[in-house]
């Protein structure tokens, strides 16, 4: 894999693991996206058997695609790192 798009990648997932980012980027149709997503461990849903994005197993990885979970869907989704075009941390309240 590309050392820029690894790079690329370890620095969202790292924001992504300290909260609620909205990262806008062009989709695999070529229109744009914001989506509000996060990696932090208290904004996830718990893991559920029918969504096999939620659940931790061994599968094939593709370095390239970051999964996170979006909160505007509340379900999991990816985005191709290299086709980000911004990424936004915002504020997350705690309820």
């Amino acid at each position: 894999m590309d050392i820029k798009i690894a790079t690329l990648k370890n620095e969202i997932q790292s924001l992504l693991k300290q909260g609620l980012c909205e990262v806008t980027f062009t989709k695999v149709d070529g229109t744009v996206r914001t989506m509000p997503c996060t990696l932090r461990e208290d904004l996830l849903p718990p893991a559920k058997h029918e969504d096999p994005l939620s659940t931790k197993k061994v599968r094939e990885v593709n370095e390239a695609v970051m999964v996170a979970y979006c909160t505007d869907k509340q379900a999991w989704r990816s985005f191709r790192v290299e086709n980000v075009i911004s990424i936004e941390p915002k504020e997350t309240s705690h309820e």
